[in-house]
């Protein structure tokens, strides 16, 4: 497993799948969620190899990536991830690739597109994704994402932080909520990712997205419509799950205010969990960019 070159003092790690013979192939760059690692992608990878090639970071605060001592939550926002995100494209050569990313790799894709789209050739990505606005604070939202404004206290550290058994319990609350009502996570991968979680430390640099305002409230409600000048240029694919409790279809009313060239796709059946609920759209849609 390799690591990047230092960005802001993150060190990445990725898997780098390469076709054979084939030197000159278009790039993927994909992007995990909150409460996964680069394994999210783990069913997406074998359909992409051997069309293109296909680097899945761990993002920063994440998996086995590197976690520098005197970091603040403001190291792990949109866009200090996105730095980190380019700096690899930019280390590999990889540009201008195709990034998709589900969860908050959506979002950190298209912090991305915005800082450099000479970079980024398309977005393929899953919600979160602006319009929401203040729709995010009606009752039925508020139910969803009480854990956001959770992950800002110290409570959750004290809580969670290094526990394995609570560290496992919490994790398998959101895969089992939010997914479709097709997709049950596999026990296995759910003990091996409260291993990941629960090394010390471990826990809270991943919630520190949302300590640095990143998380989907905080940003919805500093949301306005933007001039064209300002909307993401790179052309975009959004896959709009049908059971994704997080974010209802209606949502998706508003992407012509931040996009200037966005295609909204209905993925039926599938929960939040796009790359593992739905691996083969996912690829399909990825490969019609390169």
């Amino acid at each position: 497993m390799p690591l990047s070159n230092a960005v802001d003092g993150f060190r990445l790690a990725y898997d780098d799948h390469r076709p054979h013979g084939s030197p000159e192939v278009a790039a993927v760059v994909l992007l995990h969620g909150w409460p996964g690692d680069r394994r999210d992608f783990r069913d997406v990878v074998p359909l992409l190899a051997g069309r293109c090639r296909v680097v899945v970071p761990d993002l920063r605060g994440f998996g086995e990536s590197e976690m520098p001592d005197g970091t603040a939550p403001a190291d792990y926002a949109a866009a200090a991830q996105a730095r980190s995100v380019l700096g690899l494209i930019d280390e590999l050569q990889l540009g201008p690739a195709v990034i998709a990313g589900y969860d908050i790799g959506s979002r950190i894709a298209q912090a991305a597109a915005r800082a450099r789209p000479d970079l980024v050739r398309a977005l393929v990505v899953s919600p979160p994704l602006p319009g929401a606005g203040d729709r995010v604070l009606s009752p039925d939202a508020q139910r969803e994402f009480w854990y956001q404004a959770f992950h800002r206290l110290g409570l959750a550290e004290q809580l969670l932080d290094g526990n394995r058994t609570a560290v496992r319990s919490y994790l398998e609350h959101f895969w089992s909520h939010w997914s479709g009502p097709g997709y049950v996570p596999a026990a296995a991968e759910l003990d091996r990712l409260a291993d990941v979680y629960a090394r010390p430390g471990a826990f809270v640099a991943s919630i520190n997205w949302y300590r640095s305002g990143s998380g989907t409230v905080s940003m919805s409600l500093a949301e306005r419509p933007l001039a064209p000048s300002e909307r993401i240029a790179v052309p975009t694919t959004v896959l709009w799950q049908e059971h994704d409790p997080l974010f209802p279809r209606a949502w998706s009313d508003r992407l012509d205010d931040h996009f200037a060239d966005v295609q909204v796709r209905s993925l039926d059946g599938v929960g939040h969990f796009t790359p593992l609920e739905a691996p083969g759209e996912l690829a399909d849609a990825i490969l019609e960019r390169i």
